[in-house]
């Protein structure tokens, strides 16, 4: 599987498998590599933050892996030709390309605020269809699929036995939530899912060895995942609405297609909710990012708010929710300012490297416990306390306090809510730092505190130790 974040001897890392429902220890595919495949935006409108909150357990999902020593493979689609999209185009005006290079540029811009890692491969639809036709070409040879007369393709549910065992569903029911109405399409059966969608006017449509046409939104995913990451791989993530029927379908699908297993470990994200009910474009209850960031809140605490709580449960979204992320993001702030400003020339604190070892091991024991985040956090801020604690009581060393920021680095390098080079001083906020720094050596406390307050309007809390001055950015910035 790998080596532990430190070098030695490897951890299990379990994972809860939605198939299964059992949690089972991670056994790549191919020995120390992690194939992981996300369902990422449907770029017809914006991405709101209950999205982002699937694609952020899933960067916490690759971010953990790395550190603890794997190599990681991360594939997240665009799906950038859909029944949504077409209709979301012809009621803007918009050409359908240009409304998904739109919407996908304000998710890439949004995706880089909160800080998700960038995943190796991010393929679009409309750049596969190649591999899409191939694999309809051998569902078709099979038997696992027929034609309509309107030159449509679909997947026949009856000739695939398994269906429905990740939904847990009798392969009888109806089918519910599609993206097409049952009656849109002519079929042999109202469970079956449609492949390859006839030519319509005024949609677009590829000329292609099965027919004109375009590709059913679920035949994508599968084309994709497998183009990237091959037949059969070890992780597939997303929300928790997509098991029935969009993860079903590519199950049914791929699986029918190769003859071989199609995905290893299943994992869903609960939804965020927002007064009780489900973030959904379809509701109308959406928070873009930028409407959150605009309310005052921080890019860093916004994503804390969106990864403190485990995937799998519900996440409630709320002003209160908010300020106990800018809170406890300004707390962890708050000591990496005193760790940058300390300075003690005594001897190393005896006691600090057990401290430091016990809670990186307890942060990532709870992390390869299926994530457990919230286990993960009492371990980090146990450790904030006792830094604090002796921090007052001078007992580090100056090295010491280089000491925990490595430590305090390295969770980081999971969770990736600590202040960065980014979040640094731009030249107007450095020349006021330093000229306040100067008043107050001149004992100029008027023009000291005038500094202070100017700094805080721009989002900048100075604060005065026996160590000199600090700075910090301030979790929310004093908008009036």
């Amino acid at each position: 599987m790998g080596r532990k974040h430190d070098g030695t001897a490897l951890m299990t890392i379990r994972l809860q498998d939605t198939m299964s429902g059992e949690i089972r220890p991670l056994v790549p595919v191919h020995e120390g590599h992690v194939g992981i495949y996300s369902c990422g935006p449907t770029v017809y409108g914006p991405v709101h933050i209950g999205n982002f909150r699937s694609f952020l357990f899933a960067d916490l999902l690759v971010r953990h892996l790395r550190a603890r020593g794997l190599k990681v493979t991360w594939v997240m689609n665009i799906t950038d030709i859909d029944d949504k999209i077409i209709k979301g185009a012809a009621a803007a005006g918009a050409g359908i390309g240009e409304l998904a290079e739109r919407w996908t540029e304000h998710f890439l811009g949004d995706a880089q605020t909160l800080r998700m890692t960038t995943p190796d491969v991010m393929p679009r639809a409309t750049r596969h269809i190649d591999q899409i036709v191939a694999i309809i070409g051998t569902l078709l040879e099979r038997g696992h699929a027929y034609r309509t007369e309107d030159g449509s393709v679909f997947f026949r549910i009856a000739s695939w036995p398994a269906y429905g065992r990740l939904a847990r569903l009798d392969p009888d029911q109806l089918r519910v939530g599609e993206r097409v109405e049952a009656d849109e399409y002519a079929k042999d059966d109202v469970r079956d899912f449609a492949l390859w969608k006839g030519p319509k006017p005024d949609e677009p449509s590829w000329e292609t060895a099965i027919g004109p046409g375009r590709p059913g939104w679920h035949i994508e995913c599968s084309a994709m995942s497998m183009e990237h990451l091959g037949p059969s791989f070890d992780i597939h993530t997303g929300g928790i609405d997509l098991v029935f029927p969009h993860h079903e379908d590519e199950i049914a699908q791929s699986e029918a297609a190769t003859g071989k297993p199609f995905v290893a470990t299943w994992l869903h994200c609960a939804h965020l909710r927002v007064g009780g009910n489900k973030m959904a474009k379809s509701t109308g209850n959406i928070a873009r990012v930028a409407e959150v960031l605009d309310g005052g809140i921080s890019p860093r605490a916004l994503r804390f708010a969106l990864i403190s709580v485990h995937y799998r449960q519900g996440l409630n979204y709320s002003e209160e929710s908010q300020a106990k992320a800018a809170a406890t993001v300004d707390r962890l702030d708050a000591l990496v300012a005193a760790l940058a400003a300390y300075a003690e020339d005594r001897p190393d604190d005896p006691g600090l490297p057990d401290v430091l070892a016990a809670a990186e091991t307890a942060f990532f024991d709870a992390m390869d416990d299926d994530l457990n985040v919230s286990a993960a956090l009492a371990a980090l801020f146990d450790l904030v306390r006792e830094v604090n604690r002796r921090i007052d009581l001078r007992t580090l060393s100056t090295a010491d306090a280089r000491r925990v920021e490595t430590t305090l680095s390295k969770i980081d390098s999971v969770l990736g809510v600590l202040p960065g080079e980014s979040d640094g001083l731009d030249a107007e906020q450095a020349s006021m730092v330093e000229a306040r720094a100067l008043a107050r050596a001149g004992r100029n406390w008027a023009e000291s505190d005038r500094l202070r307050d100017a700094l805080s309007e721009r989002g900048i809390w100075v604060e005065d130790t026996r160590d000199g001055q600090r700075w910090r950015r301030a979790a929310e910035p004093n908008r009036a």
